[in-house]
């Protein structure tokens, strides 16, 4: 069935809107952008917009095509040139929705950065906001008044599980406390994948200042194979350090399993640690920053096209996010 829909993935995010276009069973139509010469951008759809239904695709990672900041402005422009030019329906398909971190204030004077990128996005006319394992679900969905559709992984790991785990126990850890929610969600999703139980732990981490501490540990990861699970690896302190200590506990084997590579400065350090066996993520980003040789042996990439493919014609048809999710009701 043809849905009355247009899709559009902005540069930067080219190569995944390729790939969701064509599990979605349809191709990019045609924009430009252009930069001038003092720094500043345009861009414009090159087909008719006027009573569509318009889907924008962007990731919001700093890359060689420019910082979080010249992304988010590239796509809010974008999104209001489609408004102004008659476009009926507007979602962000945002991959990865930057500015996550701060969604509330931990000291005095703090920003509330997510509320502020949520307003933005409404200011110039988005109908819905479509994010991939955002930071926190919570502020993600309470800093917008526009719809949000917040995708998750749990389904697509939990396939990558079922490969990786031998016929020995299985334990999903959170490297910090703040992730237990999500890594028991894999943990759930597993089960009702394959009918085998799993075990599950975490660990204490406090950041103050650019400090991390904490020790408590909570578990039991002996003789298991251990996938530890985050919604993104910036420079990987987190998840070696979470490595480490299960080691240290008698792991069998330590995979690291995040959404989002982010893989900044130290990353590759982590990488190629032998703490860890293997780095799972989504191409959600492209690890450009990444030397090809520590690509190849230390990171696998796991296609999330066909789950916003999927999620983007049951948006334009009706049909249920909840069911694509495998959601309890």
């Amino acid at each position: 069935m043809v849905l009355p829909m247009r899709m559009f993935a902005l540069n930067g995010t080219t190569i995944l809107g390729r790939a969701i276009a064509e599990a979605a069973g349809m191709t990019l139509d045609a924009h430009e952008e252009r930069d001038f010469d003092d720094g500043e951008h345009k861009a414009r759809p090159l087909v008719s917009v006027r009573g569509e239904d318009i889907f924008v695709i962007h990731a919001l990672n700093g890359n060689g095509d420019g910082s979080a900041n010249d992304k988010l402005l590239k796509l809010l422009f974008f999104i209001a040139t489609c408004r102004e030019n008659g476009a009926s329906f507007l979602t962000a398909v945002v991959p990865y929705l930057a500015y996550g971190r701060k969604d509330r204030q931990t000291k005095a004077r703090d920003p509330v950065t997510t509320r502020y990128v949520a307003q933005l996005f409404e200011a110039v006319g988005t109908d819905q906001v479509m994010g991939l394992d955002v930071h926190n679900i919570s502020a993600f969905q309470n800093a917008f008044r526009c719809r949000t559709i917040h995708l998750d992984t749990k389904r697509l790991f939990s396939e990558v599980v079922l490969q990786k785990a031998s016929s020995g126990p299985i334990t999903f850890f959170s490297p910090d406390s703040g992730g237990v929610k999500r890594a028991q969600l894999l943990k759930e999703a597993f089960e009702r994948r394959s009918g085998q139980a799993a075990q599950f732990g975490f660990m204490e981490k406090r950041r103050s200042r650019g400090v991390v501490s904490g020790s408590l540990f909570a578990g039991e990861v002996k003789d298991t194979t251990v996938f530890i699970v985050d919604d993104m690896i910036s420079t990987g302190g987190t998840m070696l350090r979470a490595a480490e200590a299960c080691r240290q506990r008698g792991a069998a084997a330590v995979y690291a399993v995040a959404t989002h590579g982010l893989f900044g400065k130290g990353a590759e350090a982590m990488l190629a640690h032998p703490a860890i066996d293997m780095t799972i993520v989504t191409d959600s980003v492209a690890p450009f920053r990444l030397k090809e040789d520590i690509l190849r042996s230390s990171v696998e990439v796991v296609s999330s096209a066909p789950l916003f493919a999927k999620a983007i014609r049951r948006l334009a048809s009706g049909g249920s996010i909840a069911e694509l999710l495998d959601d309890e009701a």
